[in-house]
């Protein structure tokens, strides 16, 4: 078996919110209401031969495109021309993490990394544990039966200041762990974040302080995900 790095022959745009479908039809003869979440197909985009992929990360509808990379400039430039009357706007990864913080969504190097479970990162919905075996499934099945001693859970500053990711955690004057996540949350209008509690912390409401700059912040555990439609 050969496997192969074949990254550099793909160029990636993707279209994300209400209107990705409305916009991105205009440019392609595959009937995009057809492609169910996470689903994909592949056909033409502007001409060019693609995979039209029904994904994203920003707790929207929306679809990301793969196609060559010399094709990226004529489709990213008619993209802005036939999305104008629906207000589409160019946004870099940092403004669609805020997104996806706002959805509470993981993100590796983040929330999980290969020291994370499940059950503390508030994934235990993707492990089917009745399936065949799989790798690591002995494993999980002894931590679930063991239960987590710390939890993720969501925040939302109560004292002014932003968050950021690596920022100590302190609960009842003990630091209690880091900033896993944190950024303002446009779409809300208030700064929120993502952190692991000790599990007898990890209640709504719980009250805990976010060290900013040498300087510790009031905030509390919420509900997530922090933007519900």
């Amino acid at each position: 078996m050969e496997i192969l790095d074949r990254g550099d022959a793909y160029a990636q745009l993707a279209i994300q919110g209400p209107k990705a479908e409305a916009v991105l039809q205009q440019l392609t003869p595959v009937d995009l209401s057809a492609i169910r979440y996470y689903r994909f197909s592949r056909g033409k985009v502007e001409g060019v031969e693609s995979l039209i992929s029904r994904t994203g990360y920003t707790g929207e509808d929306g679809f990301e495109i793969y196609f060559p990379p010399d094709a990226a400039p004529e489709i990213w430039d008619t993209l802005l021309q036939v999305g104008a009357p629906f207000e589409i706007t160019p946004a870099g990864l940092a403004a669609r993490n805020t997104l996806r913080l706002e959805m509470a969504y993981s993100l590796y190097g983040h929330e999980i990394d290969q020291t994370t479970t499940p059950w503390e990162a508030n994934l235990a919905w993707i492990v089917k544990l009745d399936k065949d075996d799989f790798i690591g499934k002995e494993a999980l099945e002894r931590l679930k039966k063991v239960g987590p001693d710390r939890k993720l859970v969501g925040f939302e500053m109560i004292d002014r200041g932003i968050a950021r990711d690596h920022y100590p955690v302190w609960i009842e004057g003990k630091q209690a762990s880091e900033v896993t996540s944190g950024s303002p949350a446009p779409s809300l209008g208030k700064h929120v974040g993502l952190a692991y509690l000790p599990i007898g912390y990890a209640e709504i409401d719980q009250l805990l302080e976010v060290e900013v700059r040498g300087k510790r912040i009031q905030a509390k555990v919420v509900s997530t995900p922090f933007y519900k439609k």
